[in-house]
């Protein structure tokens, strides 16, 4: 029979092996971030989380098991350290860990993102001993108890807008020995009570920078956010928050994700074919196709992020071989379909001609040499939010 004992010994033994495993990819080079991963115990943070089976259902969608430490203890301990990311939650939902139940598709709303991403932003931030840190999007805890194991627990604030996600987190680092402000709040407003804050890190991501984490940070601080949108684009920026009250800094290389903040998610936009039926009959050749946008690639992960400055309120699906695009703001509507000679056709409707912009920016993209999200700078003033770089003109986000 398996006791609690050989569970925190096996426990120790695996996250032995996974410190070991990141200091080798070059993850833990600051000595105290390694002794932070080395301490936390990640499966204290995840009572039940769930993984994905190899095949869908009937339906397509994919079907999630939940697995806990009563269901196959060894399966659990093995994934809590794991490099992997660990979905807790979905569609907002409460999960029961003593009876949890199979799903079958949905969004995921609340994890515990892998140990190498998240030791990544924190060292991303500069993140260093004395600082004031708000962490946004408390989750599990787990990257909380990290910050906490490496600064202590009284420079470090961490909300979360999920009041029974932060109940739990609060009694694991509680269990743990950890006791940093908790607070259930929207990361949109940040949150006041403890500012200023030199760090501001967000482990979810915005449409664009909220002001009040601004106005929130301590002149010299810096802001570490994820922009995405609703084509699914993702960039980080690292922001500095200068005394004379420039706010800008350069984008991030890489292809992180995170899971939109709550009130910046897109919207249900209906059935596409209800807003193909809408279009003009007449078609013209696309002079790019969708798969600029679409490929499973570096280039198209960070084509999707700057497509969103330009048809900021768009969304894209796919029906068969017809690729749709859909503007629930304005009313606009594409539909690209395969030409016969290789290429695509579009139709386009409504008062913005939604992939008319897409080829604008590639056209511009290809003349600038293609240039990577590093080559980027997100520049904050009065007269909005704009991605700059010295061969495209300003690229603007949604207004936050």
């Amino acid at each position: 029979m398996t006791t609690p004992a050989d569970t925190e010994t096996e426990a120790a033994r695996l996250r032995e092996a996974m410190t070991m495993a990141l200091a080798e990819d070059g993850v833990l080079a600051d000595p105290a971030w390694h002794h932070a991963v080395a301490t936390v115990p990640r499966h204290r943070f995840v009572p039940g989380f769930f993984l994905p089976r190899d095949q869908v259902d009937q339906q397509g969608l994919t079907v999630w098991e939940p697995v806990t430490a009563e269901s196959d203890r060894d399966r659990w301990l093995a994934a809590a350290y794991s490099n992997t990311t660990l979905i807790t939650q979905f569609d907002g939902d409460n999960v029961d860990w003593t009876d949890p139940a199979v799903r079958h598709g949905g969004a995921p709303t609340s994890s515990s993102t892998l140990p190498s991403l998240v030791v990544r932003m924190w060292a991303d931030a500069d993140v260093q001993e004395g600082h004031t840190v708000l962490e946004i999007g408390t989750g599990t805890g787990y990257s909380t108890a990290l910050a906490c194991q490496r600064l202590g627990s009284d420079g470090i604030t961490s909300i979360e807008v999920d009041g029974r996600r932060l109940q739990t987190a609060a009694d694991a680092l509680s269990a743990c020995g950890f006791a940093p402000t908790l607070a259930v709040a929207d990361g949109l407003y940040g949150y006041w009570p403890e500012a200023p804050f030199d760090r501001i890190v967000a482990a979810c991501s915005f449409r664009a920078v909220p002001p009040a984490l601004i106005a929130q940070t301590r002149p010299g601080g810096k802001i570490l956010l994820t922009l995405s949108g609703w084509l699914y684009g993702y960039a980080r920026v690292l922001l500095t928050v200068a005394a004379d009250g420039t706010v800008q800094g350069p984008l991030l290389p890489g292809t992180i994700s995170f899971m939109s903040a709550r009130t910046h998610a897109a919207p249900a936009f209906g059935n596409p074919a209800h807003w193909a039926a809408g279009l003009p009959e007449t078609a013209r050749l696309a002079q790019h196709g969708p798969e600029w946008l679409s490929a499973a690639t570096e280039e198209a992960f960070h084509l999707r992020f700057l497509a969103q400055s330009t048809i900021p309120n768009a969304q894209m699906t796919y029906v068969g071989q017809a690729v749709h695009l859909v503007d629930v703001v304005t009313g606009s509507a594409a539909t690209l379909t395969p030409h016969d000679n290789g290429g695509w056709a579009v139709r386009e409707g409504g008062p913005v001609k939604l992939w008319e912009r897409i080829e604008h920016l590639l056209d511009a993209y290809h003349a600038a040499g293609r240039p990577g999200p590093e080559t980027f700078t997100l520049r904050v003033h009065e007269g909005g939010q704009h991605l700059q770089h010295p061969h495209l003109p300003p690229l603007p986000l949604p207004c936050p």
